[in-house]
């Protein structure tokens, strides 16, 4: 296999045409609702306990942080760490057309964010909604050469990456070159990363993630929680087992 492809999970279900909708909606309807996606209840608890503080302080004496999403999709994420918004917040905010651009919260602290993904219409939402400021669109895993370049300058200079239950669509070289740009960012600033590991998914790739992690950047903490209900072909394929499950890690920039 290719360095720069990934072999796809085919025992995980796949969402690939909700994530060309216009819209959070059927992402709302069919995986927060239907599949009781309540990840970012624990993704904002433990960002919360290990990072917020210090992105406030840091706000406050120097200004907005750099906040990227990484693989965010509509930026649910963004809304649950930066805005502070519960799951059940999220999806009342998104139950409509007419009411999901306008967000139902506000920023935590200063912060000028960017969301990268290779949705056109995620992106363009994540924009229209204010939840982004910046975005940047591109397949991670072969980006052109501009592209690539924009990603490697805007980690490098992050304050906060959030990358949540996407890592496992990276291949194990793109997952390098990412962290290792991320590591790359001033020290004495700080610098925080939360990422995710699902569980029943693809096992051995996060064994070998937390690997690449953990030789760039410092381990801080972590929690185990739940993700969301398995599909009806994820409970066939894993018989017995009713939730995807969560492990949550933060990381920050070596000293």
């Amino acid at each position: 296999m290719s360095d720069n492809v990934v072999k796809t999970d085919e025992k995980k279900q796949h969402f690939d045409d909700i994530y060309v909708e216009p819209t959070p909606v059927p992402y709302k309807e069919r995986i927060l609702d239907k599949l009781e996606y309540v990840s970012d209840n624990f993704n904002r608890q433990t960002f919360d306990r290990l990072i917020l503080e210090w992105a406030q302080n840091k706000a406050e004496n120097d200004g907005p942080i750099r906040f990227v999403d990484l693989a965010g999709c509509f930026g649910n994420t963004t809304l649950a760490t930066l805005y502070g918004m519960t799951y059940d917040d999220i999806r009342d905010n998104w139950k409509s057309e007419a009411e999901c651009f306008k967000i139902n919260g506000a920023r935590r602290f200063e912060a000028v964010t960017t969301g990268i993904d290779q949705s056109t219409n995620a992106l363009a939402y994540g924009r229209d909604a204010g939840i982004y400021n910046k975005t940047i669109e591109a397949d991670l895993n072969n980006p052109s050469e501009d592209a690539a370049k924009e990603l490697r300058s805007t980690l490098i200079n992050a304050d906060v990456l959030i990358c949540t239950a996407a890592l496992v669509y990276f291949t194990t070289d793109t997952i390098r070159k990412l962290v290792g740009a991320f590591a790359e960012g001033k020290t004495g600033a700080g610098g925080f990363m939360l990422v995710n590991f699902l569980n029943p998914f693809a096992l051995e790739k996060a064994d070998e993630t937390k690997c690449i992690l953990l030789e760039y950047l410092d381990f801080v903490g972590s929690i185990a929680s739940r993700h969301r209900r398995l599909s009806p072909l994820e409970i066939e394929n894993y018989p017995g087992e009713e939730w995807a499950l969560l492990e949550i890690w933060v990381l920050k920039r070596k000293e």
